[in-house]
């Protein structure tokens, strides 16, 4: 049995003691419960318990917590404590003179653990206080409505899925909008966009209204602290299908995973309702489930019919009407009659918007800036910079499958050629060096300036830029990494050597014995290209923003 230390002892005999019973339990919780229970950031696994420590004398709740079903005796002695010294209600640090339990082991161990302490610990058949709130707990749980009406739930499931299968997101932009007129419980018109070109999160909002859309988008352009943007979140009136993966995901592996990687099974929709009053809702009611429903079967059959011609370079004007059918309660079947259009004059209007500087510059240069993507480079790539020597890079001109040369004969000055090392698996790499044939080669390698303003830091973003004028994001480098700033420091002092000239190296072999040093054999890929310097690339530093 684990002891109180010598210090923690002294200080809690230090606690004044005070004439009242306090009751202490840990009790198993359903999912409903703890959800209720739990903030949003916190994670339970099914069969979580419950630790409670209670004031009988005073009738609060001094301490909460939440366990796993392993935890042990220790984690009861834990949030006794905490009540003792820093109890969740506002009252003083104090020491009970009394505490009752209801479970005998509990009982004989904390006599043992508390025995310097001058608390009698005593069983009693019934704790009614703690009985009392979890009764109130169960019959909040039992009420608690469910996040899809059941007689709809399914269909919504299924209608998600189609959207997933369908991915508009490869197709469409977040300004690219979608109008579906229902006219139909009390709703005239959703504005669809679609998230998911930046490959973080993908979903379909349904915007209840232009003025809310376009108000969330000169807010999300303008604002720029996070206070600002968090009000701006929550100030949307839309509802929502965003998707996730159904399996846990550590926080350190979120931004390594593509959910577009994974197969279907492994994809969960959430469903929900944003307005300025309510905040966040992850309930769809009765009314909201079927606008859901229909609107997404609506806009799966408009993009399913017209996915060529909304992939064209210009946001075609289209219109299409169809019959969604609704079940009803009764069983019979409601067909409703909506109706599906492009925006063309909407989407040009936010992507302008996109385009205005924060001194509102009118500027056609303004409105021309390319939109900096992350869609070529694999998802968990190894990425590194180094240079090549030059007896190394004349075999290889030789030996790839796809060989750019310079232009002109490049400067053997130095160690070798600055290069961009990329290694990813076989099929990837292949699929990585046919869209830079598409887009015509790469014209140059950068680095520009970035920050995420919601932990404060600062990022060196390696940016690929093609001949067809797209800017890609092959990496985000931590600009306060010491490996990063000397390998930065060696990356540029070769390029002045090499009159600007560097090259990106395409290699296969990521998950071989090769990982992280390929072989000649292993290197698919050399592009020679020119270096470009952050004004050159002329966008700016880069601030991550929230998808939506």
């Amino acid at each position: 049995m684990a002891a109180l230390n010598r210090t923690t002892l002294r200080r809690l005999q230090n606690l004044p003691q005070i004439p009242s019973v306090w009751e202490g339990d840990r009790r198993p919780l359903s999912n409903a419960d703890s959800h209720m229970m739990l903030d949003d950031d916190d994670v339970l696994e099914a069969g979580g318990e419950c630790i409670l420590w209670v004031d009988g004398s005073e009738g609060v709740v001094r301490a909460m917590d939440m366990v796993g079903p392993d935890a042990g005796p220790e984690a009861l002695v834990r949030a006794l404590l905490r009540a003792m010294e820093h109890p969740q209600s506002p009252a003083p640090a104090v020491r009970p003179q009394k505490i009752v339990v209801k479970n005998r082991e509990i009982q004989f161990y904390l006599r043992g653990v508390l025995q310097d302490l001058g608390i009698s610990i005593d069983y009693v058949p019934e704790l009614p206080l703690i009985d009392e709130i979890f009764r109130g707990m169960e019959e909040v749980a039992i009420n608690r409505p469910p996040e899809l009406p059941p007689q709809y739930a399914e269909v919504l499931m299924e209608k998600a899925a189609q959207i997933w299968q369908d991915a508009p997101w490869r197709t469409l932009r977040e300004h690219q909008i979608i109008s579906i007129e229902i006219n139909q419980w009390d709703v005239a018109s959703l504005y669809v966009s679609v998230l998911g070109q930046g490959r973080m999160d993908y979903g379909v909002l349904l915007y209840r209204s232009l003025e809310s859309l376009k108000r969330f988008r000169e807010r999300v352009v303008n604002d720029e602290s996070f206070e600002d943007l968090e009000q701006a979140f929550l100030g949307q009136d839309c509802l929502f299908v965003t998707f996730e993966s159904a399996a846990d995901i550590d926080e350190d592996d979120e931004d390594e995973i593509d959910l577009a990687d994974l197969p279907p099974s492994e994809i969960e929709p959430n469903f929900g309702n944003l307005h300025p009053l309510e905040g966040l809702r992850s309930i769809l009611y009765e009314e909201e489930a079927l606008t859901m429903l229909v609107a997404l079967e609506a806009f799966h059959r408009f993009f399913r019919n017209g996915r060529r011609k909304l992939g064209s370079d210009t946001f075609p004007s289209l219109s299409s009407r169809y019959r969604i059918p609704v079940p009803q309660p009764d069983g019979e079947i409601q067909q409703v009659s909506v109706k599906v259009s492009t925006m063309p004059d909407v989407s040009d209007e936010l992507l302008q918007m996109l385009g205005d500087d924060d001194d509102d510059d009118d500027d056609d240069d303004e409105f021309d800036k390319p939109l900096l993507r992350d869609d070529l480079v694999p998802q968990n790539s190894f990425l590194s910079l180094g240079a090549v020597p030059w007896e190394t890079v004349d075999f290889l001109r030789q030996s790839v499958q796809f060989h750019q040369g310079a232009e002109v004969d490049i400067n053997t000055a130095g160690d070798g050629l600055p290069v961009v090392m990329i290694q990813t698996s076989h099929p990837k790499a292949k699929t990585m060096i046919q869209d830079l044939k598409e887009a015509g080669g790469v014209k140059g390698i950068g680095f520009n300036p970035g920050e995420n303003p919601f932990q404060d830091e600062q990022f060196d973003l390696g940016i690929l830029q093609t001949k067809n004028g797209e800017l890609y994001l092959f990496g985000e480098f931590n600009e306060d990494d010491p490996v990063h700033q000397e390998a930065r420091k060696k990356w540029d002092r070769r390029c002045k050597l090499t009159n600007g000239w560097c090259g990106l190296i395409i290699a296969k072999g990521l998950m071989g014995a090769s990982r992280g040093q390929p072989q000649f054999k292993d290197m698919i890929a050399l592009l020679e290209v020119r270096w470009v310097s952050a004004k050159e690339l002329g966008i700016g530093p880069l601030q991550l923003m929230p998808m939506f």
